[in-house]
């Protein structure tokens, strides 16, 4: 066989996968070889990429290390290489006991600090489970290339579970003879351990949904009616939307999570199709694809009706291709018709290159929303919006409260604004900042605190925060000397958020 083989010659010597009646391969092994020929992977030999240094500070690699050591200590006498893969598929780790495979790996550059993501190594297992975020097993000569025929490899993505951004791989890999009935399961094991390990790590914060490939429509408001927002950022934005949306063009709207990107794109569209519907698509889980296409696929193309897909840069592989079909002939649709321009196609994802290979033919411009840290003159009018909305009527923010929420830097933008005042306003009509978070009122910590800290920490902005209440005040109760109630609010970076002076 040479490397000239077309993929119909490749798909008539693969082992073929039992996926169904009359189906020869499975739809996600087919698209995999289907991408390797034309990444230009080679048939005959493997030669991936070497990126020298691997990090190995990052909070999944701490992790998934932790996790498959554990694992490797239950597999003492089994013939399987344990790793860990970047999201691009750099292999960052690799545990296994057994010289023999340890040498064959080498022979074939699975080892740390080689690229084996698909544009490298064509169709394997951690490539496979990249691609379409979902868990895969490939067999012996169901890889792309055959230089690999000789192994099975099974890999499980992880998936940040705070920010729900693809953190890498867990594979195991054994000789192509081996049983493999428990490999799959094994590496979905760890990867579930490695995910709930870094959870845990994040000290506390809640985890990110499951997607559910949820389709909703959103009635437009009328212009001028949308949430408050003020700052030049967001205008720029809207503006610069408006304008491509107005000329028939596919917009994606880049920028951090939760920083207000579908609402950007549902007030474009109130301007620019104030007499159209808006479907709004977040993606699906990897084996919910096909059902998620069909609730919401024969929609496309009617008059009027515009489709944002949420989230772009979550999608596998696999639906990102069927997705791009699905899309083409609603993007290539003349401009405009007598009732106004064309129906709207638009993206939302967290940067450009994020956005998947078989999308980015169709988007004909990127627009940035800046984080809400570099929009604080959004923070306050969201903030009462967001307050009105929960109370059903207004409410009031005292200045230390103001304070606090204009200096902090959101991490979690405007998603994290509206969390922390639905909270706050459920508890007053007049917002303090003993409603608001500790974190917001003592600022960014100057170092990890420990439990104890945290609790000190917590009490003295408690004490703090009643109105009237002097330094002296606050130190009898809290039992301490003023000097050390100094020293205290110095060593946890605490702001002064009392309205008057206190002495």
């Amino acid at each position: 066989m040479d490397g000239s083989a077309s993929l119909s010659e490749r798909e008539q010597i693969a082992r073929p996968v039992a996926v169904g009646a009359g189906s020869v391969v499975s739809d996600r092994l087919a698209a995999s070889w289907r991408r390797s020929t034309e990444f230009g992977a080679s048939l005959d030999e493997v030669a991936p990429a070497f990126s020298g240094s691997v990090d190995e500070e990052s909070l999944f690699f701490r992790s998934g290390l932790d996790v498959i050591g554990g694992l490797q200590e239950t597999l003492a006498n089994e013939p399987i290489s344990l790793m860990l893969t970047d999201p691009d598929g750099v292999v960052l780790t690799r545990l296994c006991r057994e010289r023999s495979l340890l040498s064959a790996l080498d022979s074939v550059y699975l080892a740390p600090g080689f690229d084996y993501g698909e544009r490298e190594a064509g169709t394997t297992g951690l490539g496979l489970a990249l691609a379409d975020r979902a868990p895969a097993l490939v067999r012996a000569d169901q890889h792309f290339c055959a230089e690999l025929w000789g192994y099975t490899c099974a890999a499980a993505p992880v998936l940040d579970p705070v920010t729900g951004e693809l953190a890498g791989t867990v594979n195991l890999t054994t000789w192509a003879q081996q049983s493999d009935n428990m490999l799959l399961a094994l590496a979905q094991s760890a990867a579930s351990s490695t995910t709930a390990l870094m959870l845990a790590r994040h000290r506390g914060r809640s985890p990110r949904p499951a997607p559910h490939g949820q389709v909703f429509r959103v009635f437009l408001r009328p212009p001028g009616t949308s949430a408050v927002a003020l700052s030049a950022g967001w205008r720029t934005a809207v503006a610069e939307v408006e304008a491509a949306l107005s000329a028939g063009r596919v917009v994606a709207v880049v920028g951090e999570d939760g920083v207000g990107r579908r609402s950007l794109l549902t007030e474009a569209l109130a301007r620019t199709h104030p007499r159209g519907r808006v479907l709004v698509a977040r993606p699906p889980a990897p084996r919910d694809t096909a059902a998620w296409l069909d609730l919401w696929g024969p929609e496309l193309g009617k008059e009027a009706t515009s489709i944002v897909v949420s989230e772009v840069d979550e999608l596998s592989s696999l639906a990102a291709t069927k997705l791009s079909g699905h899309l083409h002939g609603v993007a290539s649709a003349p401009d405009a018709g007598p009732d106004g321009p064309r129906p709207a196609v638009a993206f939302t994802a967290r940067d450009a290159s994020t956005v998947p290979e078989p999308l980015r033919p169709l988007v004909d411009t990127y627009v940035e929303l800046p984080p809400l840290r570099r929009r604080r003159a959004d923070i306050l009018p969201l903030a009462s919006a967001f307050a009105a909305r929960r109370r059903h009527r207004e409410v009031g923010f005292t200045a230390a409260a103001r304070r606090s929420l204009t200096a902090y830097d959101w991490p979690g933008n405007v998603e994290q604004l509206r969390s922390v005042v639905d909270i706050a306003a459920a508890r007053s009509d007049m917002v303090d900042v003993e409603h608001l978070p500790a974190e917001l009122v003592s600022g960014a910590p100057r170092r990890v605190l420990s439990r104890i800290e945290t609790v000190e920490r917590d009490e003295i902005l408690r004490c703090l925060a009643e109105p009237g209440i002097t330094m002296t005040e606050a130190a009898v109760r809290l039992g301490i000397s003023r000097a050390t109630l100094y020293r205290r609010i110095e060593v946890y970076g605490l702001r002064d958020t009392r309205e008057g002076s206190a002495r």
